[in-house]
């Protein structure tokens, strides 16, 4: 990024050009800069480069996947939602730095617009800024308030960093779950959140891809502390849910750091192979958003896109 940046500024002629847009402009007069320099380059572009553009921009390309199928898969989610889950819809933008200012995660990984604002990459962390206020409302009434908050959300975001791997695409859609409250002492809220998250997953997957699917719920544990207390969970999540492998994971290593103690995924076998379907686990941005030690987050989802490339025939709703 370097060499690129130097390379920028000598085709402008103005040295330290990033440091002058980033530290010396206030936030508006940033904005109306962009903005008038991306209305002088709109006024150039022809109707014709503008459908060469549609044609070639992988970014702006339909979905795949039939609507019809993905419309069952939200309604069999949002049925299968635990007991004081709330489900909402989510703007299609988020704050800037939503996904680096709390999570391990590179802004490079967000498209920016020109008014201090991203395109959501992860509805989580909006429903994370979402609990995290209502948190902050609830606690402002009584300051020790154990109420927690649990949202869900289906969502299309946009990743703007290409990846090799074919599953990986420059936008689907998400269903993801975010839990947020207190900590109440005895790890409760943590095993309470995988008690709600990874049935609610299992549930929506089973109703979805039928009863014969094989799944896989693969643990991590973070904080070696926390093993004896997440064994005796997924005993209680073995005895939840039938016929489901519910197994530890010591060899993953993504997401150390970005989660907190432990760690899940979830995976479904097919002829080539187990294909990752969802994510989740603890994380500290609660106690980051709201300055206070004592807060808890988790959060989980679900790649639907990916759900739903996975059958042929449109599965009936609930």
């Amino acid at each position: 990024m370097t060499d690129i940046l130097k390379r920028i500024e000598r085709q402008a002629g103005v040295d330290n050009l990033a440091d002058i847009l980033s530290d010396r402009l206030d936030a508006s007069d940033l904005n109306s800069l962009l903005m008038e320099v991306f209305r002088r380059r709109s006024e150039k572009r022809t109707p014709v480069v503008l459908l060469d553009d549609y044609r070639s921009n992988r970014f702006v390309k339909p979905s795949t996947v039939d609507p019809a199928v993905m419309l069952a898969w939200d309604q069999i989610a949002f049925a299968s939602l635990p007991p004081g889950f709330e489900a909402i819809e989510l703007s299609p933008l988020c704050p800037l730095g939503t996904n680096s200012a709390v999570a391990t995660v590179s802004q490079n990984k967000s498209v920016v617009t020109t008014r201090s604002v991203e395109v959501m990459s992860d509805a989580s962390n909006v429903l994370a800024l979402e609990c995290a206020a209502r948190r902050r409302q609830l606690t402002t009434a009584s300051p020790r308030s154990t109420e927690p908050v649990h949202l869900a959300a289906s969502h299309r975001v946009v990743r703007p960093e290409f990846d090799a791997n074919p599953l990986m695409l420059p936008h689907f859609r998400l269903f993801a779950l975010c839990s947020a409250g207190r900590d109440v002492g005895s790890v409760r809220f943590r095993d309470t959140a995988l008690m709600d998250h990874i049935p609610f997953h299992l549930r929506s997957l089973r109703t979805f891809f039928g009863d014969e699917a094989r799944l896989r719920v693969s643990v991590t544990v973070l904080d070696e502390s926390a093993r004896p207390h997440i064994a005796s969970v997924m005993d209680r999540l073995r005895d939840v849910v039938d016929g489901v492998d519910i197994v530890f994971d010591d060899s993953r290593t993504k997401g150390r750091g970005y989660y907190q103690e432990v760690c899940f995924k979830i995976h479904r076998e097919m002829p080539n192979g187990w294909i990752e379907l969802a994510d989740g686990g603890l994380v500290d941005w609660g106690a980051k958003l709201l300055s206070n030690a004592k807060e808890r987050m988790f959060i989980s989802g679900i790649g639907s896109e990916r759900v739903c490339g996975l059958i042929t025939t449109t599965p009936s709703s609930v």
